[in-house]
């Protein structure tokens, strides 16, 4: 996205837009005029206007109480194939963990320090927990995360690192050389845990869906509420679901874009161990 000189504004008619539909976080069904002005600094005319074409085209919704995401951009992130088929590919897999632990059961892509959370299968009634699809988590504090960057190409984990191993609750790991032993234990192990680093009282374990050349397409996870189950417990069944995921997905073909490159220096090293 283009912005002006001071940073504070896109000045491109794209950047505009983006900024307007980004304005929409998690939780929020409808925005008014006020408020997208204020997320998005623009002026009130321009948020105006650019809202009510957003709307003609469906990208936008008018509601009473001022605008929602329109549904024409469900039907083009369904579009998104690559992404659509290894979803397709997973869920049996995923239905599967899922009747194994009645715990929710994740599929996660990497995109930056983050990592989306691309589908999921709620646990049943208190053994849920607060994700849901198209969350964006950080990568260094979920189990998600870590099983992907431990598979990843120097070039991911440097970028985590670079923009902080922020705390997110008092057991997040936030010192990066432990935090790279932590990765060559997951590259060594298959699995990778993550112990209420990302919310309070939610634990989970994490194994990696890898290409043909040992790149992570995705990422599986079982997450449940602490003392709800035993993560080396459920990490066999983790680690089985992403190997046969992996062994499918190579059978079928390039099945998401490669965000990251080979090889990855913490799988080197467990080869080296």
């Amino acid at each position: 996205m283009r912005h002006s000189a001071s940073g504070d504004q896109p000045i491109s008619v794209l950047g505009r837009v983006c900024s307007i539909l980004d304005a929409f976080g998690p939780d929020d069904s409808v925005l008014g005029l006020p408020a997208l002005r204020a997320r998005t600094g623009l002026p009130k005319a321009t948020v105006h206007r650019l809202a009510h074409e957003l709307a003609g085209y469906r990208l936008l919704e008018v509601t009473p109480g001022g605008f929602r995401l329109g549904l024409r951009l469900f039907e083009m992130g369904e579009r998104v194939h690559p992404r659509q088929r290894l979803r397709e590919l997973a869920m049996p897999h995923m239905e599967d963990l899922y009747e194994a632990t009645h715990l929710t059961v994740q599929l996660g892509i990497l995109d930056g320090d983050v990592v989306v959370v691309v589908t999921k299968l709620n646990g049943r009634g208190e053994l849920s927990v607060p994700t849901r699809v198209g969350a964006r988590l950080p990568a260094h504090a979920t189990a998600l995360g870590k099983a992907l960057l431990a598979f990843s190409a120097p070039d991911a984990w440097h970028r985590v690192r670079d923009n902080g191993l922020a705390a997110r609750t008092p057991s997040t790991m936030v010192v990066p050389s432990l935090f790279e032993q932590e990765l060559a234990t997951v590259a060594a192990s298959g699995v990778a845990y993550e112990r209420e680093e990302a919310d309070i009282g939610v634990c989970a374990v994490g194994a990696a869906v890898l290409g043909p050349d040992g790149q992570p397409l995705a990422a599986l996870a079982v997450a449940g509420p602490v003392g709800h189950f035993d993560l080396s417990r459920a990490a066999p069944a983790v680690r089985t679901a992403a190997l046969a995921l992996t062994r499918e997905s190579r059978r079928s073909g390039p099945v998401v874009p490669n965000l990251t490159a080979v090889p990855a220096p913490y799988a080197e090293m467990a080869a080296m161990s």
